[in-house]
């Protein structure tokens, strides 16, 4: 396995999406809010479960590159996400047919885990946030949700722990692409696909537009970044820089232009 990973990106290069969560259900449905025991954490509802299938099947066909494994965020929405986009990878369960040409994925060598550095910025703002301040998870229960065979037990998470309530705007752009960076540096030799939310994405575009003034990113929509693989860093993503080559369902405005899915070759981050 290990072997073929290593003989896959003998161009010297690691390939990682970034990826937000399908359409939710508090968006689409403003009443569900009145009644859900857990507001702050809505699920998908149905389209939202289809198009991160049909995201899934798309990433398999178009990118041109296996995913090795996928790290989610804890919030429902990013779970459930997680669990089609990882069935149409995988062809599990869906009767989905891919034409020989697509990239071959053993469901039992796709990995899953979930870390909390790829949650979104926690704010007491929200209505809907919990009246004690406390998000809870139980992780085992969010795992029992992916396909068989797929959850990495053995993956350490980042962040052990949620961040505190109220992080700072720039400190949720250095947490979330300080994870990219130590998971893409933790597993040098894999693709990776990550799965967050709106502000996962933004994070790390505006490292590259800093002069944008406006995002849109819709559901299931990606960014799709590569890094050169070196044997000299300690697992702490230090040396680690990306460079984005691609994007799907994106657009900003820079100088009152807007631009869409536009392909770039920016320095670093």
């Amino acid at each position: 396995m290990e072997s073929a990973k290593l003989n896959f990106n003998m161009n010297g290069h690691q390939n990682i999406i970034v990826m937000r969560h399908g359409d939710r259900a508090d968006y689409c449905e403003p009443l569900w809010v009145t009644t859900a025991e857990r507001p702050w954490d809505p699920p998908l509802v149905h389209y939202g479960k289809v198009r991160a299938f049909q995201t899934g099947q798309r990433i398999r066909s178009q990118v041109g590159f296996p995913i090795h494994r996928v790290f989610v965020s804890p919030f429902l929405r990013c779970i459930q996400t997680a669990a089609e986009v990882v069935a149409a990878l995988s062809a599990v369960d869906h009767n989905a047919t891919f034409s020989n040409d697509m990239p071959s994925i053993d469901n039992s060598k796709l990995k899953v885990a979930i870390e909390y550095g790829l949650c979104e910025k926690l704010k007491t703002m929200s209505e809907v946030a919990p009246k004690d301040g406390k998000i809870d998870f139980k992780i085992s229960d969010l795992e029992a949700m992916f396909p068989e065979g797929t959850v990495d037990h053995n993956v350490e998470m980042v962040y052990k722990e949620l961040q505190q309530w109220e992080e700072s705007r720039e400190a949720f752009k250095d947490r979330y692409v300080h994870t990219l960076k130590v998971l893409a540096s933790k597993h040098p030799s894999e693709n990776l696909l990550i799965i967050s939310h709106w502000g996962g994405v933004s994070a790390t575009l505006y490292k590259y537009f800093k002069d944008a003034t406006k995002y849109f990113i819709d559901y299931c929509s990606c960014i799709e970044l590569r890094t050169q693989i070196t044997n000299n860093d300690d697992g702490s993503g230090s040396s680690v820089e990306f460079e984005v080559v691609n994007s799907h369902g994106i657009s900003y405005t820079e100088n009152n232009v807007s631009i869409h899915d536009h392909v770039i070759s920016h320095p670093s981050v």
